[in-house]
């Protein structure tokens, strides 16, 4: 246990040292992506202009914007660019093989690539999302004057954003593994990322949809990618519904980590490596 932990660290830290080297775009390539927020604040501020009610769907106007602004703070931690697509090339290019002839678990290794790559990015990018949200702190303020949550709301709200990682990391991670029955994944995973970017809540709050599209998205843990994070903060999820939200985060979690578990386990028994 104690050497396992070790070799967990010295991964840990080697791929911390590697991404301090080079990844000081984080902060201006953050800074980009929050411009189109500009947009949304035209675009929100002329509806809610032409419209007579002060409302839409439960949201207001501010409402709306500190939403589009919390969704982009929750995808930041489910992202998991190149993850899926990654393993699909290491098993079709023979790369898997440095994992079944040296002691390192991949999906373990790739967890801890993963940590690192966040570890990292929040800590150069936080200068830039601190500016954002400072800049943008009027959206965010409460009837009470306040702009955060209460604590324990402010604990799940954290609680989720660690959760939508792992759920983010082992989705695509399962994706990944199909590339042991199929040597392309790109075309599966373009359907993914569609369906993920309508019905994660990254474009709109899901609470806005109508039936049966509700329905569905209850059904499926692409809410619990943007959306469900950033309904916590905004105290749209509370009580009872929070504590259920927070278990049903954590059930999709582990069986999605059971299920790439286990397409590893059997897909290393079909899999054939030939060559040096």
């Amino acid at each position: 246990m104690l050497a396992q932990a070790r070799t967990h660290w010295t991964i840990l830290r080697i791929c911390l040292e590697e991404r301090l080297v080079y990844r000081g775009d984080f902060a201006l390539g953050t800074l980009m992506r929050f411009l189109p927020i500009v947009t949304q604040i035209f675009l929100w501020t002329a509806i809610f202009a032409a419209s007579s009610q002060g409302e839409i769907a439960g949201y207001s106007m501010k409402n709306f914007i500190a939403y589009y602004l919390l969704t982009m703070l929750s995808r930041a931690f489910s992202s998991m660019p190149g993850l899926a697509s990654g393993i699909a090339r290491q098993i079709r290019e023979g790369e898997i093989k440095k994992f079944l002839i040296q002691p390192i678990d991949m999906v373990g290794f790739l967890l801890l690539s993963r940590i690192a790559h966040k570890l990292v990015y929040y800590g150069v990018a936080i200068g830039p999302f601190a500016l954002v949200f400072i800049l943008c702190g009027s959206y965010f303020q409460r009837p009470d004057g306040s702009y955060f949550p209460d604590g324990y709301t402010l604990a799940a709200y954290l609680l989720s954003l660690v959760l939508s990682f792992l759920l983010g990391f082992f989705l695509e991670a399962a994706i990944g593994m199909i590339g042991f029955w199929f040597l392309e994944v790109s075309s599966l995973l373009f359907v993914y990322m569609l369906f993920n970017f309508f019905f994660s809540g990254h474009m709109f709050p899901l609470d806005m949809l109508p039936e049966p599209f509700a329905s569905f998205v209850q059904m499926i843990p692409l809410q619990y990618l943007a959306y469900f994070p950033a309904a916590v903060f905004l105290g749209k999820i509370q009580g009872p519904d929070l504590v259920q939200g927070l278990l049903v985060q954590v059930a999709w979690v582990v069986g999605l980590a059971i299920l790439c578990r286990v397409a590893y386990a059997r897909g290393l028994h079909r899999y054939s490596g030939y060559g040096g």
